[in-house]
């Protein structure tokens, strides 16, 4: 048996943009991406710590310290420039896997989205 488990979070980040008429997805700063544990195309929760807006998406690479966090495509409707955000994703592991597992927390500045 499998369980889901949660994987690895990157913790408040400001929303710097958002592209209705992109195909879809989150694009995120290349540093963000490697400090959580995320694959381009892994698919993420997105929780708006703003409006309470809860949905899942997948990710894209953004340019390396741009500090870029922008919702594509319909999750644009879900979000404001400006709102704060917490990216999560899960893994899927046996409970054996689990008891030792220890998850990725990144813990960007709010403001710049860089990790200091």
């Amino acid at each position: 048996m499998l369980i889901e488990v949660f994987k690895s979070k990157i913790h408040r980040v400001r929303v710097t943009a958002s592209d209705l008429d992109y195909i879809g997805s989150i694009t995120i700063d290349e540093d963000l991406i490697e400090a959580a544990g995320l694959i381009v195309g892994e698919r993420v929760y997105i929780v708006n710590v703003n409006n309470g807006e809860r949905f899942d998406t997948y990710v894209i690479k953004g340019k390396r310290k741009s500090g870029e966090i922008c919702l594509n495509g319909p999750a644009a409707r879900k979000v404001q420039k400006n709102d704060t955000i917490i990216i999560i994703a899960y893994a899927q592991m046996t409970p054996e896997e689990a008891k030792d597992f220890q998850p990725k927390i990144v813990f960007p500045d709010e403001k710049t989205n860089l990790l200091t």
